[in-house]
C-alpha cells in the first residue's frame, strides 16, 4: 500500500542586472549605501516583479486554490489529502512586497493541518557546499525565523537547495535536530534498492526519503511534451501508475512553478492538479501523508551512504554539474568563499546581505556550459540566456563587491584582522625547513600567536628570514606594518627572537 508523499520547492531568485552601474557604485563607496540601494543597483528589481507577479496568477494562486480546495473536500471522508511545501526565504520576502495575497494563501493551507512546511536554506543557496558549515547552519537559521514569523510553522524535516545531499550535509541536519532530510533516488547510491522506502543516513539516525524521479519527471517534464509516447497524461492514468508501484512511500517532489509556469494554464496543468487527488485517493491502497508522518509511520529499510565526493541532487546528471560543472562556475564559487572570512570579519550588515543574495544557486545555474536537452532547461531558466554572459555579469557583480568590502576594510583595518579566520586551505602552515612541516596550522592572528608559543623556534625563524609569514600576513590580512617591523628581525641572532615576534603580532592585536 504505496503512501505518497508530495514535495513542491517554491523559489524565485533576485536576478543580476545585465548591465550594473559600476562606476556609479564605486563612486558611491565613500557613503553609506543601504541595502535597498545596493540591491536597487546590483539586482533587476523590475524583472523579479514582473516574474513574481505573473507566476503569482498563474501558478500560486490558482494551485493553491486547488490543493485548499481538494483538502477541504476530503476532510469529510475517510481519506486525506496532505502536502507540503518547501519555501525559500528569499521568495517569501518577495511576495511580501509584491505578491501578499501568495502569502496569504499559504497561510490558508497551513491552517487546515493537512500541509507540512520543509526547512531549507533561506537564500536557496550552495552553503552546504562551503568548506565551513558555519553559513549553511546559519540559513536553516534564518529559514526557521522566517517560516514561523510568516506561517507560524516550524519545520522538522530538511530538504537542501535542489536536493543537495551528502554524508555531511546529513551529519549537519541530524545535529540539528531534524527528523528527517529530503533527496533524490539517485541509481548509483541505490543500487538494487528501490527509492520508495524510508532509509537512514549513514553514521547518523537521521531519516533519508528520496525522491521517485520517473514519477515525479512524469508531471514536471514531460507532461507537456507532445512526442512523449505517454503524451496527454491524465490524472487517472498517473494514478494507475502510482497504484501499482510497490513500496512504502512514493516521494513525488518537483518545482512548484510547474504548475502554471512551466507548463502554462493552456496545457490543462490545473485540471490535472485538479483531479490528481480525486483520481488517486479513489484507489483503496494508495493515502497521502507528509514526510513527518512517514518516518514515524515506516520502518527504515537500510542505510543510505554518500561521500562528499559523490554529493548527489536533483538536477542534470543527479550530481553538481548544474552548478560547480565547468571552469567559469567553479571559478567564481571559488571567489565567492574566499569571500567569506572578509564578509564576515567586516561585521557590516549591508555586505553580508549582498554577498548572500548573490550565493542564490541560481546564478550558478545559468552559467552551466550543457547540450542538448538539458541546455534548453537551462536556458529557459536563465534571463541572460548565454552562459558567457551569466558568467560576465556574476563576475562583476563579485568583482564590484570585492571593490566595496576592500574599500570598508582598509577603513577599518585592524579591527578586521582581529576578527579574520580564513578558510582551511589558506591558513598558515609551520615548517622547519622545506619538506619537513611541524603539523601546526593558524587560520587567525589568535590562532598565530597560540601557535608561535608552541612552535620550535627554529621554525619560526625559518618562516620570518623567508618573508613567507610577512606574506601571509599582508595577503590575508593587509597587515603591511606588522609585516614591516618582522622584516626588521631578519637576519636577528639574539636569544629572544621567538618573544619579538609575538609581541609584534601581539601589540597588532591589542591596537584592534
Amino acid at each position: 500500500m504505496p503512501d505518497v508523499v508530495f514535495v513542491f520547492e517554491v523559489h524565485q531568485p533576485r536576478r543580476i542586472r545585465r548591465e550594473i552601474p559600476y562606476n556609479v557604485l564605486l563612486d558611491s563607496i565613500r557613503s553609506r549605501l543601504s541595502v535597498e540601494s545596493l540591491e536597487k543597483y546590483i539586482f533587476n528589481s523590475e524583472l523579479d516583479r514582473l516574474v513574481v507577479e505573473r507566476a503569482s496568477k498563474r501558478c500560486y494562486i490558482p494551485a493553491n486554490n486547488i490543493i485548499l480546495n481538494a483538502i477541504e473536500e476530503f476532510k469529510r471522508g475517510s481519506k486525506r489529502f496532505k502536502v507540503s511545501y518547501s519555501i525559500s526565504g528569499v521568495f517569501l520576502e518577495q511576495c511580501e512586497k509584491w505578491a501578499p495575497e501568495v502569502i496569504e494563501s499559504f497561510r490558508a493551507l497551513a491552517s487546515t493541518g493537512m500541509v507540512e512546511f520543509i526547512e531549507q536554506t533561506f537564500y536557496h543557496s550552495l552553503a552546504s557546499l562551503l568548506s565551513e558549515p558555519g553559513e549553511f547552519i546559519e540559513q536553516l537559521k534564518m529559514h526557521r525565523e522566517i517560516m514561523k514569523d510568516i506561517l507560524g510553522v516550524e519545520p522538522l524535516v530538511a530538504e537542501n537547495t535542489e536536493f543537495i545531499y551528502n554524508n555531511r550535509i546529513a551529519w549537519i541536519l541530524n545535529n540539528l535536530g531534524y527528523k528527517a532530510v529530503l533527496t533524490e533516488g539517485v541509481e548509483r547510491v541505490l543500487w538494487w534498492r528501490s527509492p520508495n522506502y524510508v532509509y537512514k543516513a549513514w553514521g547518523c539516525e537521521l531519516r533519508v526519503l528520496m525522491r521517485n524521479y520517473r514519477l515525479s519527471d512524469d508531471i514536471g517534464f514531460r507532461f507537456s511534451d507532445r512526442n512523449w509516447s505517454e503524451y496527454p497524461l491524465t490524472a487517472g492514468k498517473y494514478a494507475a501508475w502510482v497504484s501499482a508501484t510497490p513500496g512504502d512511500i512514493i516521494v513525488i517532489a518537483m518545482d512548484y512553478e510547474t504548475f502554471g509556469e512551466h507548463h502554462w494554464p493552456e496545457s490543462g496543468i490545473h485540471d490535472f492538479l485538479y483531479w490528481l487527488p480525486r483520481e488517486l485517493l479513489k484507489w483503496d491502497n494508495v493515502e497521502t501523508i507528509t514526510p513527518s508522518e512517514a518516518v514515524e509511520k515506516h520502518e527504515v529499510k537500510d542505510e543510505i551512504d554518500v561521500p562528499e565526493w559523490g554529493t548527489i541532487s536533483w538536477a542534470d546528471e543527479r550530481d553538481l554539474s548544474a552548478w560547480l560543472g565547468n571552469e567559469m562556475q567553479q571559478r567564481c564559487f571559488k571567489l565567492y568563499q574566499e569571500l567569506e572570512a572578509y564578509v564576515k570579519a567586516l561585521g557590516d550588515p549591508t555586505i553580508l546581505r549582498i554577498w548572500r543574495l548573490l550565493g542564490v544557486s541560481d546564478h550558478y545555474y545559468y552559467m552551466a556550459t550543457k547540450r542538448g536537452a538539458t541546455e534548453e532547461v537551462h536556458s529557459y531558466f536563465s534571463p541572460h540566456k548565454s552562459p558567457i554572459l551569466s558568467y560576465q555579469i556574476y563576475l562583476t557583480s563579485l568583482t564590484l563587491l570585492v571593490a566595496i568590502l576592500s574599500h570598508k576594510i582598509n577603513d577599518n583595518r585592524i579591527k578586521v584582522a582581529k576578527r579574520l579566520r580564513v578558510d582551511l586551505s589558506r591558513a598558515f602552515q609551520f615548517f622547519e625547513k622545506p619538506g619537513k612541516p611541524v603539523g601546526i596550522q593558524a587560520r587567525s592572528l589568535i590562532e598565530l600567536l597560540n601557535a608561535i608559543e608552541i612552535v620550535p623556534e627554529k621554525s619560526i625563524r625559518y618562516h620570518v628570514e623567508n618573508r613567507d609569514l610577512q606574506k601571509w600576513l599582508t595577503t590575508m590580512f593587509g597587515l603591511e606594518d606588522v609585516s614591516a617591523k618582522l622584516d626588521e628581525l631578519i637576519g636577528l641572532e639574539e636569544a629572544n627572537f621567538k618573544e619579538k615576534v609575538i609581541e609584534i603580532i601581539r601589540n597588532s592585536i591589542i591596537r584592534g
